[in-house]
């Protein structure tokens, strides 16, 4: 294997794994084997050099005496957290035994593999695994946590997660952040765009919170929850209305124009206002921005597609560029995601042909906790690796609920005592990202990274590629890719016809170069993968679906007799609860925080640093409040998962429904109502 283990000093290449589009080219500096320093690698195109604190401080991570050192078997209560060392030997005994005994009295579905991208590289996240788990038949995990409704709504208007190159914006004239934190969760977008400003350039930030983003913006514009396709129609009402479209483009290139046209005339300044909480006067001066200036881009973000209506929400705003003709001019154009430009070939990482029945049954992972406790046949065994559900998945009282079950045996392949970890039978210690091999696809810029391994695994560590071969030899699984080496599986994966962009890209150059970017393209609006090869601002898929084939507000869901709209989201210093349980980062953020609107506080006698909680029919968690007008009245928003193993007094998700979204099972984080009270 190529490595650079076995040097003990030096200063070397490395690629950031966490979940983040920005994905940074790094160098480590390694002293006697250890890693003492990570800064950003000046060099890669994209990245240079800049990377965030969550970054610059993987040394305290990955040297945590904290981390999981052996493998370790229960011996007290569920969550209880007693347990005492084993051996591997024992640890793959004990699980595969298990296993072979359930799937002799209840079938192989009684098994559900958990996993989600706590690591993203490809064959840690989306490799061994899914190849393991089909061989075994377990139940199938429809992972649709983060962006699946986005993505699908997006597909529907474009074809595929395909947008302009990030490096383009630099030309941008415009630059509207919808939804998203980008200061906090795509640092390089926000460089970018701050050359651009120095051009010239306009920055709009479209938000629920005023955030670093926000604060940064040269408008921020707030907006009710749930409502951003209201937003985006009574944008596209005023273009008509006022003659600034590029009609040339809409026919040339798009199918529906004309229905769109008719359709958004009810979406009129006065009710959309009313809808949105954006001023009428705002909704103008919007409007005719993105009309006038060119290029204008979108940076459509996460935020918005965790509601009931995100999936339609994003197809909404996803026809935006269309009606201007941006898609033509260099700089102009949106990005929800970019992975289309650098897909791989998955089949061969995760071989769907071993498993053996076409009707084995997929269960959502937004549903974790009724299918935990609800679901039949019941699943009597479940594997978690590169996620902490016990505190990221949405309502998180049942989940917990489930977890804790005496008849439920779990086991958790991590690199810390996790909260999911505490309910576990079985606990296996895990490779940080710099100790195994792996290749990483940003789904931002068009960069292919590789990561060779730089320090030796901690302890008695293993990768999750290792871990799951060691399982199929303890299943008498045969299949040769249970046998195969990291290096074997990255050559199959980038060996790919159906993608000509990374044609140019093999292990080899991967190793000389660390990073190469897809071939250059021309985005050609009128060859698209939608079923007219157009942008299609009327969907015939979407209506066979179902769903309406223009973009269409459609109110959130009723979700209770409560007054605020709550957002729990992210904040600078964590991932999801990565991060969380490291003292230094929780010593940057503070204290968990939820903002409200002053005038909301004044109605119910709360003062700004006021501890308060906050409830609804599935849980409650207190937190001190930041009074201002940071939200608009009747919203409430917090920032990060805060870990909390002896209380659950900071549990946000314990509020969050566990309702699929309209496109794609996509999550409904942001769609929960609560009400407050101070304490």
């Amino acid at each position: 294997m190529n490595s650079y283990v076995n040097e003990q000093n030096g200063i070397f290449p490395a690629v950031c794994p966490l979940d983040c589009p920005d994905q940074c080219g790094l160098l480590l500096h390694k002293v006697n084997g250890t890693v003492i320093k990570v800064e950003g690698d000046p060099n890669h195109p994209v990245t240079k050099g800049h990377i965030c604190n969550k970054v610059r401080n993987m040394p305290a991570r990955i040297n945590d005496q904290n981390r999981l050192k052996y493998p370790m078997k229960r011996i007290g209560a569920k969550g209880s957290g007693k347990f005492e060392q084993i051996s591997w030997t024992e640890a793959l005994d004990t699980i595969s035994n298990k296993w072979k005994t359930l799937i002799a009295e209840h079938g192989p579905e009684t098994i559900l593999p958990y996993s989600f991208y706590g690591n993203m590289g490809n064959l840690t996240s989306e490799g061994m695994g899914h190849a393991f788990f089909n061989a075994l038949g377990a139940s199938r995990l429809d992972r649709t946590i983060c962006n699946s409704a986005g993505a699908k709504g997006y597909k529907y208007t474009m074809g595929a997660s395909r947008g302009i190159d990030p490096e383009d914006t630099i030309h941008s004239k415009l630059f509207i952040f919808w939804g998203i934190n980008a200061v906090s969760t795509n640092m390089h977008q926000i460089l970018l765009a701050q050359k651009a400003r120095k051009q010239g350039a306009k920055i709009i930030v479209i938000d629920v919170h005023k955030n670093q983003t926000g604060r940064l913006a040269d408008w921020f514009i707030p907006i009710q929850p749930g409502t951003d396709s209201a937003l985006a129609l009574g944008m596209m009402h005023i273009l008509f209305k006022e003659n600034m479209v590029d009609y040339a483009f809409l026919e040339k290139f798009t199918v529906g124009h004309d229905e769109l046209k008719k359709h958004v005339t009810q979406y009129d300044p006065k009710t959309v206002s009313e809808i949105t909480g954006v001023p009428e006067d705002d909704l103008y001066k919007l409007s005719r921005l993105y009309g006038e200036i060119s290029p204008s881009y979108i940076r459509i973000g996460n935020g918005l597609q965790h509601h009931d209506n995100g999936g339609m929400a994003v197809r909404t705003i996803a026809c935006l560029p269309a009606l201007t003709g941006q898609w033509l001019v260099k700089g102009g154009g949106a990005i929800k995601s970019n992975s289309g430009y650098l897909s791989y070939n998955s089949v061969v990482t995760q071989r769907p042909d071993l498993l053996e029945n076409p009707n084995t049954r997929t269960i959502n992972m937004n549903l974790l906790g009724q299918a935990l406790l609800d679901l039949e046949p019941k699943i009597h065994s479940m594997y978690v690796y590169n996620s902490n559900p016990a505190i990221v998945a949405p309502n998180c009282n049942k989940v917990r609920a489930g977890l804790a079950r005496e008849d439920l045996f779990l086991v958790v392949h991590d690199l810390f005592m996790t909260e999911t970890a505490f309910f576990a039978d079985i606990i296996l210690p895990a490779t940080s990202s710099f100790e195994n091999m792996d290749f990483y696809a940003s789904y931002w810029h068009h960069y292919i990274q590789i990561q060779k391994p730089v320090i030796e695994p901690h302890f008695e560590a293993k990768s999750n590629v290792e871990v799951f071969q060691l399982l199929a030899k303890e299943m008498g699984f045969t299949d040769p890719i249970f046998k195969e080496s990291e290096e074997t599986l990255i050559r199959k994966a980038l060996d790919y016809q159906e993608n000509p962009y990374i044609e140019h890209i093999n292990f080899e150059s991967l190793i000389e170069q660390n990073y190469q970017k897809c071939q250059s393209y021309t985005f050609d609006p009128g060859n698209l993968p939608t079923p007219s090869g157009k942008i299609e601002l009327y969907s015939g898929a979407m209506a066979q679906a179902g769903l309406p084939p223009l973009p269409t507000y459609l109110p959130l869901k009723d979700d209770g007799d409560f007054p605020f709209k709550f957002i729990p989201a992210p904040n600078h210093n964590f991932i999801n609860s990565t991060f969380a349980n490291n003292e230094f980062h929780v010593e940057l953020e503070k204290n968990p925080v939820a903002y409200i609107n002053h005038v909301d506080a004044l109605d119910r006698g709360i003062h700004d640093g006021d501890t308060v909680r906050i409830w609804n029919n599935r849980g409650a968690c207190e937190l001190k409040v930041k009074v201002g007008e940071d939200v608009l009245p009747s919203v409430i928003v917090t920032q990060g998962l805060w870990t909390h193993r002896g209380t659950q007094k900071h549990l946000v998700n314990a509020l969050t429904p566990d309702r699929v979204a309209d496109m794609g099972g996509g999550a409904t984080f942001f769609s929960g109502r609560v009400n407050i009270e101070k304490i």
